[in-house]
């Protein structure tokens, strides 16, 4: 049978192990919330997440098919008009995705 203490002792090492790289990334961002360069990428990385997802969801996109561009630029607008509209990114995002496999599946249909 094994010892209670080697076992105790794994379990103590572990456990201070997952305290620590848990902790560390909170310790880490302390120094910088003050940062210029954070508030700057803070302000800039919404925008630039809304692009990178069009961009990737418009990749395959014909736009000589009406099939593959119309649901695509239905969905599109529908984002950019409820992210103007009310300045919800999550709501954009859901809204649009939801228009487009609507539209989709019901030309597919």
């Amino acid at each position: 049978m094994t010892d209670p203490w080697y076992v105790l002792s794994a379990i103590a090492v572990s456990a201070a192990v997952t305290w620590a790289l848990r902790a560390a990334p909170f310790a880490m961002l302390a120094p910088l919330r003050h940062s210029a360069l954070m508030a700057h990428i803070g302000e800039r990385m919404p925008v630039g997440m809304m692009v990178i997802l069009a961009v990737y969801t418009l990749r395959d996109t014909d736009p000589a098919a009406l099939a593959s561009a119309g649901p695509a630029v239905l969905a599109l607008a529908l984002t950019v008009g409820l992210h103007l509209w009310r300045g919800s990114m999550t709501l954009s995002i859901f809204a649009g995705t939801a228009a487009y496999v609507l539209v989709t599946s019901v030309l597919a249909a």
